[in-house]
């Protein structure tokens, strides 16, 4: 049974910092890429950052660049999300999701080109 399980939520104030866990188990890791979503209140669904499993290639969105790290840990097929500086417009609930292969820079934000989800985690940021 394929799973991706998240952890690693919850509140924080403006400029601190979380990390947001995925755990994979049922799927051959390094067959897939992750990407990471995220939904706010009453908007749409957002690409947040992409990571291809096999050779490590990352993607960000503008909103998160350089204030958000994706990494994986083949070992334990798990893939993370660091988030630094925080502002209030990051509050969402996020979602982690494998896609088989490989996305481009044009398609890896696509949330109905993925093939499994997790069940989500909520990060409010505020004071």
């Amino acid at each position: 049974e394929v799973q991706l399980v998240e952890s690693g939520g919850g509140l924080v104030q403006p400029g601190g910092s979380l990390r947001l866990s995925c755990a994979a188990s049922g799927f051959t890791f390094d067959d897939y890429a992750i990407g990471w979503f995220r939904q706010a209140p009453g908007k749409g669904r957002e690409g947040v950052a992409y990571i291809s499993v096999i050779d490590g290639r990352t993607i960000y969105a503008d909103s998160v660049k350089g204030r958000f790290t994706i990494s994986s840990d083949n070992a334990s097929n798990t893939v993370y999300l660091q988030m630094t500086n925080l502002r209030p417009e990051d509050t969402a609930v996020y979602y982690c999701a494998a896609v088989f292969g490989r996305l481009g820079g044009s398609t890896w934000w696509v949330s109905y080109k993925y093939d499994y989800w997790a069940q989500g985690t909520q990060v409010a940021v505020s004071s």
